[in-house]
């Protein structure tokens, strides 16, 4: 089975998974107590006030025919219409998945570039003082909530040092005449690098204390590998080893702990963009669920659904394309 015929084949396996989420976010978002009409209008609406917002949302109906009538709409790509924002879903999410995506993407770049090498150096240290600071950092990262993170670098950087801005971020694409101070595009990418440092270490620690210490377990295995004793014996130089040989069969486990950290990170981006005041998906979901927005929480965690899924494949593919050994699918 080649490359292409194999990412089908595992999309296709996904959509089962799917559906599922859909069925389960679907029926819990409608047993959340309270009533979502009575939220928009108050407590004391006009009945025909009720019946007119039950029938522009479909509230009126029995449950399974929303249920299959959200499910073809989901089909057809139409995640249904918000209560709470009276807008598509998908225009909405639209607007806030890019602001998650920078999030979320500069902080695994943060947790990779920093990881990987501390993995390396703590491997080849081993049980030394590098080894023991690098296992140190790494338990307090994996110890320590995203948002307890975020306060403190908030309370130290933001609020006595006053290096960076505690709240909002601003897109590196974003037109010049829309950020204060900014007059080039190179402005708002610095202004956007500003902002971001400090969400971007919160939620970008987790994962960088978690690759570090899957770098360095499999970077110890690694170099005690029989081809490595080989190469050592005939001489080669050990940075030589290091890269060549040890390096490349280690990132397999990271590439698994990449790809899966992904639903960690998009948890733990709800808790940041709280704590920061971002406008992402994070923040997308908490009004949702505080409004009893039944379409908004239902697209919402479809798309996180998506992205996990999305992850899961990658890694799938990378594990064949890194290891000669791994094949697709039913290869032998």
């Amino acid at each position: 089975m080649g490359l292409a015929r194999y990412t089908l084949w595992r999309v296709v396996q996904a959509v089962p998974v799917l559906i599922g989420i859909i069925t389960i976010t679907f029926f819990l978002a409608n047993q959340i107590p309270g009533d979502p009409v009575q939220t928009m209008l108050g407590p004391n609406p006009g009945q025909e006030q009720v019946e007119a917002i039950q029938a522009r949302y479909g509230l009126d109906r029995p449950i399974h025919e929303r249920y299959l009538s959200y499910l073809s709409g989901v089909a057809a790509g139409n995640l249904g219409l918000s209560i709470y924002y009276d807008r598509p879903v998908l225009e909405m999410i639209m607007l806030r998945l890019p602001v998650t995506l920078l999030l979320m993407l500069s902080a695994f770049a943060f947790a990779i570039a920093t990881a990987i090498p501390l993995g390396i150096i703590s491997a080849k240290r081993r049980n030394k003082p590098a080894d023991h600071v690098s296992r140190i950092v790494s338990l307090i990262g994996v110890s320590t909530p995203s948002f307890w993170i975020g306060l403190v670098l908030i309370i130290v950087f933001a609020f006595y040092l006053g290096w960076f801005p505690a709240r909002g971020l601003v897109l590196p694409w974003a037109d010049p005449a829309d950020v204060r101070g900014a007059e080039t595009q190179f402005q708002v990418i610095r202004t956007a690098a500003h902002h971001l440092f400090l969400p971007m270490i919160a939620l970008g620690t987790l994962q960088m204390a978690q690759i570090t210490r899957i770098e360095r377990s499999a970077m110890v295995d690694s170099l005690q590998g029989e081809y490595v004793k080989l190469a050592r014996a005939y001489g080669v130089p050990e940075s030589t080893i290091v890269r060549k040989h040890a390096f490349q069969v280690a990132q397999l486990p990271v590439i698994t702990i990449i790809g899966l950290g992904l639903s960690t990170a998009l948890g733990g981006a709800v808790l940041t963009e709280t704590v920061f005041e971002i406008q992402g998906m994070g923040r997308l979901i908490i009004t949702a669920i505080n409004n009893q927005d039944y379409e908004l929480i239902m697209g919402t965690t479809f798309m996180f659904g998506v992205a996990y899924v999305v992850g899961v494949i990658i890694t799938d593919i990378a594990y064949a394309y890194i290891d000669p050994r791994v094949t697709y699918g039913d290869e032998t």
